[in-house]
């Protein structure tokens, strides 16, 4: 599984050009984590024990990353690979981090350690601040079953445009009780395929509204406490 994005990286790497920071990125719990880890032990070692070995730090958290754990970690990467060839960072969830503790990291994306290397991993990447995702190179992730999902969360979403309000209630309601963030992130992605094919300029503005009014529901669903039943059916009104 995702040998395409191995076979980059060991390429990459092998040839001296492995970015410094790589951004892995796709829905939640299909293995982006642990295949960071196997990679990074493929450089460093099989024996490499995450927080132990002092060539790989990770930062891994379920609660919001606080500038604090961004400091400490900088310093950490600060010193020299004490046995392998070069250092390894992952965070996990880096969409944790608030606004403060993004800037503070954004200043070691600038000026990186030489011989250092920064994986993160995010299920929501629209999450990171726009000066963060324009210094790491993105990779994404996604199972081979997900695209089949996928194709089924797209048709949904066309019959869905052609409803009347009461079905869309509906269908709000239903999507609601499911994973909404994976059906907007496949109408998003759905969407500006469609743009590129669009040469009219109506058209294509109609389609860049959809799409901010859906990445503004994610935000909310994945920020706050709205309920997604309710911030559906706004957003299945405003499309």
């Amino acid at each position: 599984m995702f040998e395409k994005q191995r076979d980059f990286l060991n390429k990459s790497f092998e040839l001296g050009r492995l970015p410094h920071a790589l951004l892995f990125f796709g829905q939640e719990n299909i293995g982006k984590k642990d295949f960071a880890v196997s990679f990074i032990k493929s450089i460093i070692g099989q024996d490499a024990k995450e927080n132990v070995h002092p060539d790989f730090i990770l930062l891994d958290s379920k609660e919001e990353i606080k500038i604090a754990d961004i400091r400490n970690l900088i310093q950490k990467l600060s010193f020299k690979p004490y046995s392998a060839p070069c250092k390894f960072a992952l965070v996990n969830n880096v969409h944790l981090m608030g606004k403060e503790s993004q800037n503070c990291f954004l200043k070691f994306l600038e000026e990186p350690t030489d011989k250092t290397y920064l994986i993160l991993t995010t299920a929501y990447p629209y999450l990171l601040l726009p000066t963060v995702i324009s210094r790491v190179q993105k990779i994404r992730f996604y199972s081979k079953s997900n695209i089949k999902e996928n194709e089924e969360l797209v048709s949904n979403f066309i019959k869905m445009e052609k409803s009347d309000l009461t079905s869309r209630f509906n269908f709000a309601k239903s999507l609601a009780e499911k994973d909404a963030i994976e059906s907007l992130d496949a109408w998003t992605k759905y969407l500006r395929k469609e743009m590129i094919s669009f040469v009219d300029d109506q058209e294509s503005k109609k389609l860049s509204f959809v799409i901010k009014e859906i990445e503004k529901t994610k935000f909310l669903l994945s920020t706050t406490n709205v309920s997604p039943r309710l911030a559906l059916e706004i957003l299945l009104m405003k499309i």
